[in-house]
């Protein structure tokens, strides 16, 4: 071991202290006229986008992503702005009125200048459910939303970003309500890159949801100033590599910001496959602007997801992730990605869609894959899951209902959505009766995350907290890029590896 390794290198550990080189890997101090280099301090709270952190009041550039049921809880969401991050609240898949619920409750227990949104998912098959949310935050000044699996911009979508549109004297544009789109294609985030569409503003005003003050800025305004680069992710995802979706993403910001040079630079975060602290500082040194986590937090403890299957979540390794249909976009044949270990979810969703592609109807199904379904995946007759079904949309939804009645293939499709909705319910409750048909949304990320803090004290899902693993990852990318520097002075074999060993809670508490 050299001397830098021997006195110098535990000091790496603390990024706040600033290292005076000498020859040998000596530690010196300033002044000393023979140093070879200095390693300065690297601040987590410096990482990300400055402007992000100004415009929402944060001290880290760091993101607690929605996931749906409110797996992404209040509790998480609090803890995240406690430690000066942004937590988005898991919309989706509740009803209008328990988000209501949900978010008087999250205004109580935040602080007046603590900053936080909450989802809005794209609901193709319910444009109304994106209505009435659109309508609670409005009620309820919410002033931040996650815009995610959008495919196309949307009146609800619009009205939402348009409202309280106002100018001032000097032309500056307020705009009240924010939009952190969230996608894995280009073309997407082309759409929230550029001013709304005047087709779907027109739309919008037809409706009486915006003003024609508001109307007339909209030109001026992104439907997105930042847009969450979503790569191999748990849940909607399209699989996409992150070295190249990323940098292509932050390339298309520089040059939307010039095309329509809307007076503030547009913004992209990095999402799907930050599992350790590595991947954090890659998207840094790609010149993403914020960071967005979100399978490593459903273990811990603020999760809304069910201890057994955070337990179940906290053993996955990287390859224990599989592609199942999705839920709320079956008939278009969307995919998520899910947990394989421990549950037989993926291929029985798998089957269901092999199934919906080869009949047209329920009844043209061969009376053995209707006995397999009904004994091995539904648990019930497929008479009595359409008349479940059909209970739900006659509260919910009657147009769908009416049209289901009329139109056997969609009859089909609903039924079989039964399933894909009850999967993920049955994982956040918790139902041991039903363990082998859990669907919980994950990426690799998590299996990543897992094989980093395997012997330590995160292995027991019961030490992970959400604002914990926030530090670790941003401490630990920092220590990363100062490890770097003292390679570049050539103080380290090239054979040399950091055994970066994640800091128990107390010591992690030392530098945040």
């Amino acid at each position: 071991m050299t001397s830098f390794q021997n006195h110098i290198l535990p000091l790496i550990y603390d990024p706040r202290e600033t290292l005076y080189i000498k020859p040998g890997g000596e530690l010196g101090a300033q002044g000393d006229a023979n140093l070879i280099g200095i390693i300065p301090p690297v601040a987590p709270g410096n990482f990300g986008s400055k402007s992000f952190r100004k415009e929402f009041g944060l001290r880290y550039a760091y993101v607690g992503g929605a996931m749906v049921g409110a797996i992404s809880s209040r509790a998480m969401v609090v803890a995240l702005a406690d430690m000066g991050s942004l937590g988005i609240f898991g919309a989706s898949g509740l009803s209008p009125q328990a988000i209501d619920e949900e978010i008087g409750k999250l205004k109580e227990e935040l602080l007046p200048d603590q900053s936080f949104g909450s989802c809005l998912i794209h609901t193709p098959h319910d444009p109304s459910w994106e209505e009435k949310v659109v309508e609670i935050y409005l009620k309820k000044k919410v002033s931040l939303i996650e815009a995610s699996a959008f495919m196309q911009i949307t009146p609800s979508l619009v009205r939402y970003r348009l409202h309280g549109l106002t100018s001032l004297p000097d032309g500056t544009i307020i705009a009240p309500n924010r939009v952190i789109a969230k996608v894995s294609r280009l073309e997407l985030a082309k759409r929230f890159f550029s001013p709304p569409p005047p087709k779907i503003v027109q739309e919008a005003l037809n409706r009486g949801w915006i003003t024609e003050k508001e109307a007339s800025l909209a030109p001026q305004v992104p439907m997105a100033q930042d847009l969450t680069a979503e790569a191999d992710s748990g849940g909607h995802t399209d699989f996409r590599p992150a070295l190249t979706l990323w940098p292509s993403a932050v390339r298309l910001a520089e040059e939307y910001s010039v095309k329509y040079d809307y007076g503030q630079p547009l913004r992209v975060g990095a999402a799907g496959g930050l599992g350790t602290p590595a991947a954090l500082l890659a998207a840094q040194d790609m010149g993403l602007s914020y960071f967005v986590t979100g399978s490593i937090n459903q273990c811990c403890l603020e999760s809304g997801l069910s201890e057994e299957a955070r337990g179940l979540l906290a053993k996955a390794s990287q390859t224990d992730v599989s592609q199942a249909p999705a839920a709320d976009m079956f008939e278009l044949g969307s995919k998520v990605q899910v947990l394989k270990y421990g549950t037989l979810f993926a291929p029985r969703a798998n089957k269901l869609a092999e199934l919906y592609r080869q009949y047209a109807t329920l009844e043209d199904m061969p009376k053995e894959e209707v006995k397999n379904l009904e004994e091995k995946i539904f648990r019930k007759p497929l008479t009595q899951i359409w008349a479940e079904t059909a209970e739900f949309f006659k509260a919910r939804d009657p147009e769908t209902l009416d049209k289901a009645n009329a139109n056997s293939k969609l009859k089909m499709a609903l039924v079989f959505r039964w399933y894909l909705g009850q999967a993920s319910r049955w994982a956040i409750n918790g139902l041991t009766d039903r363990r082998t048909d859990w669907c919980v949304f994950c990426g690799p990320s998590l299996g990543a995350f897992n094989e980093w803090v395997a012997g330590s004290h995160y292995e027991d899902p019961a030490n992970r907290r959400v604002a914990d693993l926030a530090g670790l990852l941003l401490h630990g990318a920092a220590v990363i890029k100062r490890l770097a520097m003292a390679r570049d002075l050539g103080l380290l074999p090239d054979d040399y590896y950091l055994n970066l060993t994640p800091l128990d809670p107390e010591e992690l508490s030392n530098f945040f």
